[in-house]
């Protein structure tokens, strides 16, 4: 049993072979229309030939708990998320773009507490269970990575966790989270992000800026196309890498820099859009100052990291994670 879920909850906190589900995505489909043709970001068009495409991201720091995985026993049913321990008040983010279509108490069956539903399209969606705050209100728009709610403990659990569940096809037909995740190049367990050429966004931007830095000058425009794959490919073969352009945590341990305050280029750029995929909200202007440095502070605090102001490896790696 995970040591974080009590019995209460997981008795129904079921996959989708509960019916219970099978009715709740009928009745979700005909009375919320949360069909998002109209979102640019997530028509099925928009989405790479990749599945490591730099769409999705880790929605929360912390530890697995013994019997937290994907399909632990729960009496007569199991586990429907994966969850991720860390301390209440641990920031939860989205794991991809979306709109937030359920808020509130008990918003999918089982006793989870304060929860959030954010639909993707196309069928895909994500819950978040156990949360102390919540950041985003009911039918808000949010971006991949943006800041959507606090861990806590609310609900029948033992400890502060994230409950994080992911649907694939309908709201109710749940997937194991860490395999779902890590096929689009995200470890939910923490880690290095893995994005492949054709990928897009602000990951592929920290990217572009790191190899400037490098050396080699890219447009930060966020498009992960032949002239930064190339360009990725060449640095990786002076550093011994395998030269295939896929930005995965061998790549990312050599690209990036350690910076702190007084540092200045276009790595400081990098992790200031890195940031900012964290709701950090702050210039991209290349100087670690003042603000950059309450960015990092304030991004290590509510992830509970280290808080000392300096962005090495680890901060590096949970902002692109």
């Amino acid at each position: 049993m995970c040591e974080q879920c009590g019995p209460a909850e997981t008795s129904q906190d079921v996959r989708s072979a509960d019916p219970s589900r099978r009715k709740l995505v009928l009745g979700l489909g005909a009375g919320l229309g949360v069909a998002l043709a109209g979102v640019p970001a997530l028509t099925s068009s928009a989405w790479a030939a990749t599945l490591k495409d730099g769409r999705w991201c880790n929605p929360a720091l912390g530890y697995f708990p013994s019997g937290g995985h994907y399909g632990a026993p729960r009496g007569s049913s199991s586990h429907a998320g994966q969850d991720v321990t860390n301390s209440t008040g641990t920031a939860v983010y989205a794991a991809a773009a979306g709109t937030v279509i359920r808020r509130g108490t008990a918003v999918v069956p089982g006793r989870t507490g304060n929860g959030l539903v954010i639909s993707h399209g196309s069928g895909r969606y994500t819950y978040y269970g156990h949360l102390s705050v919540f950041r985003v209100s009911l039918n808000a728009t949010v971006a991949a990575g943006q800041w959507i709610a606090d861990m806590g403990a609310t609900g029948n659990v033992t400890g502060p966790h994230l409950h994080f569940e992911t649907h694939s096809g309908a709201l109710g037909t749940t997937v194991n989270p860490v395999s779902y995740l890590a096929a689009r190049g995200v470890d939910l367990g923490g880690g290095w992000s893995t994005i492949d050429p054709g990928a897009v966004g602000a990951t592929v931007k920290a990217v572009q800026h790191l190899i400037t830095q490098r050396g080699t000058t890219l447009v930060a425009d966020g498009d992960y196309g032949s002239v930064s794959v190339n360009a990725v490919k060449k640095f990786q073969a002076a550093r011994g890498l395998v030269a295939d352009g896929q930005v995965g945590p061998k790549t990312w341990a050599s690209l990036v820099y350690s910076l702190k305050q007084g540092s200045s280029g276009a790595h400081v750029r990098g992790l200031q859009t890195a940031l900012n995929k964290r709701s950090a909200g702050i210039a991209v202007d290349g100087d670690f100052g003042s603000v950059t440095n309450s960015a990092v502070r304030t991004y290590q605090s509510v992830n509970r990291l280290v808080v000392d102001g300096v962005a090495g490896p680890k901060t590096w790696a949970a902002a692109v994670g």
